[in-house]
C-alpha cells in the first residue's frame, strides 16, 4: 500500500475539533480536502502526522498551538479610537471585519471588545494558542 510521503497529493477527510470536543471544522458532506504534503498547504503539525499513513488509514493527533497556528499574539491586538470607525460598521464583540494594510493587503479581524473611546480589535488566526485534535481519514495518495 502506497504510504504519503512529501510531494503526494493527497486527500483526506478530517474533523477537527477543540480542548472542549467542539468540532470548529471537517470535510463531512464535502468533497475530501485535497493538498501536497510538505508544501505548507496545511498546518505543520497536520502534515507530519499525515506522513507514512496509507490509503484507508485513520487516526486521531493533537496537533500543539505551535505546530498548528501558533501562539496568540498580544501585539497582534490593537485599540483603535472609535471616531476612526465609521458608524454603519458594527463593532460587537465577536464581530469579523477586515483592515488593509499601508501595503493594500487585506487583513481578517475580530473585535475583541469596545467602549466609548477605543474598539480592540484582533487579529490573530481565530485557533491561534489552541491546541487543535483532528481525526484524519486517507481517501488517496497520488
Amino acid at each position: 500500500m502506497t504510504q504519503a510521503k512529501a510531494g503526494d497529493t493527497v486527500q483526506i477527510h478530517y474533523t477537527g475539533t477543540l480542548s472542549d470536543g467542539s468540532v470548529f471544522d471537517s470535510s463531512e458532506g464535502r468533497d475530501p480536502l485535497s493538498f501536497t504534503l510538505g508544501s505548507g498547504q496545511i498546518i505543520p503539525g497536520l502534515d507530519a502526522a499525515i506522513d507514512g499513513m496509507a490509503v484507508g488509514e485513520q487516526k486521531t493527533v493533537t496537533i500543539p498551538a505551535d505546530q498548528a497556528y501558533g501562539a496568540h499574539n498580544p501585539d497582534a491586538v490593537q485599540a483603535i479610537p472609535r471616531d476612526q470607525i465609521p458608524p454603519e460598521i458594527p463593532v460587537a464583540a465577536g464581530t469579523q471585519l477586515q483592515m488593509q494594510t499601508p501595503d493594500g493587503r487585506a487583513v481578517p479581524v475580530v473585535v475583541a471588545g469596545a467602549t466609548d473611546e477605543h474598539v480592540m480589535i484582533d487579529a490573530n488566526h481565530p485557533l491561534a494558542g489552541k491546541d487543535l485534535t483532528f481525526a484524519v481519514n486517507i481517501v488517496s495518495v497520488g
